[in-house]
């Protein structure tokens, strides 16, 4: 029996209803559903009696539930020993370069309280990898903004921003309560790099294939594309609350889907740390 499935069992098992632990568990409903099947399957039982009101242990699944509690808790309590030995708790956590700071101070006062043994690295990356290195294992956790590749990703939103237009604060359009993206369809658009996720690159290039607008300069950063449209006039687009510097201002987007701040890590290397960071993150911005 994988732990895994055990952990789903329990869930399901104290919620009494598929639906109410997918969401303590942050998945949906269906593979929720075929992993208890798979762990009846396994053990050739069945372990809860499903009706329209939610779910009831069989006599099965009452003894597996007080079994699989004992084992889970041996299994936390041998890996927190064996990082006990392995010397302090260290997370490494990536960041998109100049958006440290969008996960807010609730969310590392909480980790604090809850942690206070760990010691959390950070890790800034450019916009060539929106995922901040977590496929090559260079950090442990992400707090970045999709959309991008999730294959073999486990990704939570935690909040979802209005995109709008940067401009410096003296063009024709600053004073417009709000664009749509045809209004600067003629202007020069700023260019992520050669390599860039693809789904990354097409949210940011305002969903217009590369070469259907005049070309900007190439940027690897927020601060890159600031500098881009206070300098050369170039149309840049960025979620709400990004600091600007004197001499831009921010418009919304009409017609510009949310950006979404997500936390996401690599589900084959997930552990109790990772998700208490991940649970964390999620209450935090509730």
């Amino acid at each position: 029996m994988e732990l895994r499935l055990l952990r789903y069992f329990v869930a399901v098992a104290e919620e009494r209803h598929f639906g109410r632990a997918a969401a303590r568990l942050h998945m949906t409903q269906p593979p929720l559903s075929r992993a208890i099947r798979q762990l009846e399957n396994d053990l050739g039982v069945v372990l809860l009696l499903r009706s329209a009101a939610g779910v009831e242990p069989t006599p099965a699944g009452t003894t597996l539930y007080a079994e699989a509690r004992t084992l889970l808790d041996q299994a936390d309590r041998a890996r927190a020993r064996v990082l006990e030995a392995a010397g302090p708790a260290t997370l490494t956590v990536g960041t998109l370069a100049d958006g440290a700071g969008e996960s807010g101070t609730r969310l590392a006062a909480a980790f604090r309280r809850r942690h206070p043994e760990v010691s959390i690295r950070f890790r800034e990356t450019d916009f060539t990898d929106p995922t901040t290195g977590l496929r090559a294992g260079l950090a442990d956790v992400a707090l970045t903004r999709s959309p991008f590749d999730e294959t073999g990703l486990s990704v939570r939103v935690l909040r979802s921003d209005p995109v709008g237009l940067v401009l410096r604060t003296g063009d024709p359009l600053a004073g417009r309560a709000s664009l749509r993206l045809a209004d600067v369809a003629d202007r020069p658009w700023f260019q992520l790099p050669e390599g860039t996720d693809p789904r990354w690159r097409e949210y940011w290039n305002g969903a217009t294939p590369i070469g259907e607008r005049p070309a900007g300069p190439v940027v690897r950063t927020v601060g890159e594309c600031l500098q881009a449209v206070l300098w050369n006039g170039s149309a840049g687009i960025a979620p709400l609350g990004h600091t600007l510097p004197d001499g831009l201002t921010w418009v919304p987007l009409a017609d510009m889907p949310p950006s979404p701040l997500v936390v996401a890590w690599v589900t084959a290397r997930e552990n109790p740390l990772i998700r208490s960071f991940a649970r964390i993150a999620v209450e935090s911005h509730r």
